[in-house]
């Protein structure tokens, strides 16, 4: 679905959002920027299968360089696209049937294909541990060997439909009563907790070739004193030397309140990309994006462009197509079936 054979500019640092259902002349100017890479969507950004499709193809065709699609489409609470796409179970219910979280994943996963999208900010690899509101049953289960096994599952049908993965939130956000977008959470475990539990789900998808992960605006407030998006520990130690993970670290959004203690936006943006992370996200606020934007550097990275390609989604079929296939008609009676079941 990119529209240009000849790519000037390759992936900037910043992952941004736009307005509404239809890409401003202001944006435009935003999304050729070299320091953008990639475009997120929200609900207010869709109205159809077709809108969508359309608005996605504007936003390449405005950038002459590489870009990415995103979107959240975890299912359940976190489903931004609704309407004309099969509405998706919360994760946690997936324990009531083992094999269709895969269904689950290919479904979404090839639907978003289907109008544009190169990947969904998932699966959540949070282990709910019962007091955080903002995970619950966005998690797959309270058991960490049982989140291991559903989100694997739920990954291999997202690669199967030819979608990337992003695990979230690392090292683990289910410890945490506070709302990361409204606060910033402390979880005062100590590291030996954290591995026994949080960790497993992160350490055996990775091996499995998880593509993307997401790190948590979380405190660990007994091993590093910054929020572990914006932590070299977190990030250069634990999560690239000892879990061995090589693909794109996207940090949380910048514009949540986890993230307001390490600065201004730039500054947040900076300490970000210094610990580790290859594409910082700034959403909701046009002019800390600009700031963000213009702060940063403006340079070539052939590592962050390596993994970043690798998240680029595997267009087959438009919307109609896919419709029509036997494997889409089986999987939305499968999941229509399975949610009518269980909630």
């Amino acid at each position: 679905m990119t529209n240009s054979v000849n790519k000037i500019q390759s992936f900037g640092a910043v992952m941004l959002d736009i307005a509404g259902t239809i890409l401003a002349d202001t944006e435009r100017d935003i999304i050729n920027h070299p320091n953008t890479g990639a475009v997120i969507l929200f609900s207010r950004n869709y109205e159809s299968p077709e809108q969508v499709t359309d608005l996605i193809q504007n936003i390449h065709a405005a950038r002459n360089g590489e870009i990415l699609i995103a979107v959240d489409q975890e299912g359940g609470r976190v489903q931004r696209f609704q309407e004309g796409f099969t509405r998706l179970p919360p994760a946690a219910l997936y324990q009531n049937e083992p094999g269709i979280s895969e269904v689950a994943g290919w479904l979404m996963a090839a639907e978003l294909l289907a109008v544009g999208v190169d990947f969904s900010f998932a699966p959540v690899l949070d282990v709910d541990c019962g007091v955080s509101t903002i995970i619950g049953n966005r998690a797959f289960s309270q058991n960490a060997e049982k989140v291991t096994q559903l989100a694997s599952e739920f990954r291999r049908g997202m690669k199967r439909a030819g979608m990337a993965a992003t695990g979230k939130h690392f090292p683990g956000h289910g410890a945490v009563a506070l709302d990361s977008h409204l606060a910033l959470p402390i979880d005062e475990r100590n590291l030996e907790a954290i591995r026994i539990s949080d960790l497993q789900p992160f350490r055996q998808i990775i091996a499995e070739g998880l593509e993307g992960i997401m790190p948590a605006h979380v405190l660990y407030s007994q091993i590093d004193n910054q929020p572990a998006g914006f932590s070299d520990f977190w990030i250069q130690q634990v999560l690239r030397q000892e879990l061995g993970f090589d693909g794109v670290v996207f940090s949380d959004d910048l514009s949540m309140e986890g993230a307001a203690s390490v600065g201004s936006f730039p500054e947040r943006a900076k300490i970000a990309l210094q610990a580790g992370c290859d594409m910082v996200l700034v959403c909701n606020n046009s002019t800390a994006a600009m700031d963000v934007l213009d702060f940063l550097p403006i340079e070539n990275n052939a590592k962050r462009e390596s993994r970043l390609q690798k998240m680029r989604g595997k267009y087959l079929l438009n919307s109609k197509q896919l419709q029509a296939t036997e494997a889409w008609q089986k999987a939305v009676f499968l999941i229509q079936n399975f949610t009518k079941r269980y909630t």
